[in-house]
């Protein structure tokens, strides 16, 4: 299937075909939420939203997995790399070594994507290597602004708006907050285990939470009432992030909306997971059941197929039938 992507594209290099297929496979491993609801945009679109995927993902992995002593300095220079990599291929020389970057400065060229979104992206990256707590909403947003954000607006060329694309942008940037937001909330533990609370410390303190009962529950698997009111605090300050966004759908190129939709209801769904187990994300991995995840992918298809019979008619074309051309995968996990 992704051949016919490529080939949608119009992506005919053999390297760079390589690379975006590197990319590809970096978000079915690891972005299955997102990787579901790109599988309902046109074919054309999808390597550029894979490659912009698979650069975020190659720079968190540094972050979070380079181990041993020296750890720190490792990952800082690892960035040093890939950044110096990034800005040498969107300058329009060839990189070296990372697939990755070949293919994420194909799409920024491809799509006229701001340079500056990369470069906020990677700060932010950067910052994870030394901040491990943000005392209020306006620093963690800060820190999401490059992070979270921005990437948000790398996609809305790739997406394409029926408005001027700065009056969508506020709300594309709010939408990538809420996602990471609710990825937040869903990895509390995970990230405690790597010296990260990103939940900020007035929420937290709000409901008398501090790093050390985070660490005691955490450690010790008991329960404790004032983070369980925590976490849902949290999940209100999401749920108004996702309201912020919600205008945006509308704004969205009508072949791409079924896509941005989807993912906007299945990470959403994360946080109605997180609210029925009780808001115990601490201690275990929220996950959106099989159920619900093909309920809204199949929610997803009708609209494809409505969106693109629409575009059809649009242009003069005769209606045809769209089909379920590609299996889409409803894993629990994403």
């Amino acid at each position: 299937m992704s051949r016919r992507e490529l080939d949608a594209a119009g992506i005919t290099d053999p390297a760079l075909r390589a690379a975006y297929e590197r990319c590809r496979r970096l978000n079915a491993r690891h972005g299955r939420t997102y990787f579901l609801a790109t599988r309902l945009l046109p074919a054309a679109r999808r390597p550029a939203v894979h490659a912009l995927y698979g650069f975020a993902r190659w720079a968190d992995d540094i972050v979070d997995d380079v181990g041993g002593p020296a750890a720190p300095a490792q990952r800082a220079a690892a960035l040093d790399r890939l950044e110096a990599r990034l800005r040498q291929a969107l300058d329009g020389a060839p990189p070296a070594g990372e697939p990755v970057v070949l293919a994420v400065a194909d799409t920024a060229s491809r799509h006229a994507i701001a340079p500056a979104h990369f470069t906020d992206f990677m700060a932010s990256m950067r910052s994870d290597l030394t901040v491990g707590a943000y005392a209020t909403y306006d620093d963690l947003y800060a820190y999401m602004h490059g992070s979270a954000a921005v990437i948000g607006l790398q996609m809305l060329p790739v997406l394409g708006t029926v408005v001027p694309r700065d009056e969508a942008a506020p709300h594309a940037a709010a939408l990538g907050v809420a996602f990471q937001l609710t990825n937040f909330l869903r990895d509390i533990g995970e990230d405690l285990d790597r010296g990260r609370v990103y939940l900020p410390e007035d929420l937290l303190a709000a409901h008398g939470v501090d790093r050390d009962l985070l660490r005691w529950s955490r450690s010790t698997g008991r329960r404790d009432r004032r983070i369980t009111a925590a976490v849902r605090a949290g999940e209100d300050m999401t749920r108004a992030v996702y309201r912020k966004a919600a205008p945006g759908l509308a704004m969205l190129d009508p072949v791409a909306r079924p896509c941005i939709r989807t993912a906007y209801v299945l990470y959403g769904s994360i946080l109605d997971a997180i609210a029925d187990d009780g808001y115990a994300a601490l201690h275990r991995r929220a996950v959106v059941s099989r159920h619900r995840r093909a309920v809204v992918a199949a929610d997803g298809l009708t609209r494809v197929a409505a969106a693109r019979l629409a575009a059809r008619r649009k242009s003069g074309q005769s209606p045809v039938t769209v089909t379920r051309s590609c299996p889409i995968p409803v894993e629990e996990s994403g």
